[in-house]
This record gives C-alpha cells, sequence and structure tokens, in this order.
C-alpha cells in the first residue's frame, strides 16, 4: 500500500509538470500504463473540469490548468 501512494505522489507531480503541453488524452494514458505497470488493478481515471468537486484524488491536469485527471479505487 506504501508503495501504491508512493506512486500516485510521484505521478501526480510528473503529471502536473507535463500536463500543459499534453493532452488530457494522452496524460491519462501514460498515468494508466504507469499504474497498469506497478500492478495497481480496479481504478478508474477520469478527465474533469478544474474546480470540480472530484469523488477521487487528482492525480495530474491537463489542457493548460483547465481540467484534471482523477483517479478512483
Amino acid at each position: 500500500m506504501k508503495k501504491f501512494v508512493l506512486a500516485v505522489g510521484l505521478l501526480s507531480l510528473a503529471g502536473t509538470a507535463l500536463a500543459n503541453s499534453k493532452p488530457c488524452e494522452e496524460l491519462k494514458a501514460e498515468i494508466a500504463a504507469k499504474l497498469d505497470a506497478k500492478g495497481v488493478s480496479g481504478y478508474s481515471l477520469e478527465i474533469v473540469d478544474k474546480g470540480a468537486d472530484p469523488a477521487g484524488k487528482v492525480v495530474g491536469t491537463c489542457e493548460k490548468g483547465t481540467k484534471e485527471i482523477v483517479y478512483k479505487r
């Protein structure tokens, strides 16, 4: 579980740094690939407008900060 939390934290930082130059679908696919590589299963990633009340953890932003990618388990 600690490795999972660390992975999500690192993805959050990496996703935020790269988000401004990537389309949301591309960033979402990269985050999903990293989670799959770590062996995480039973999750979903959703693209929502920034400021919406997410029902999960925000793991990245995209489209110049106007959208967020939310992780739900």
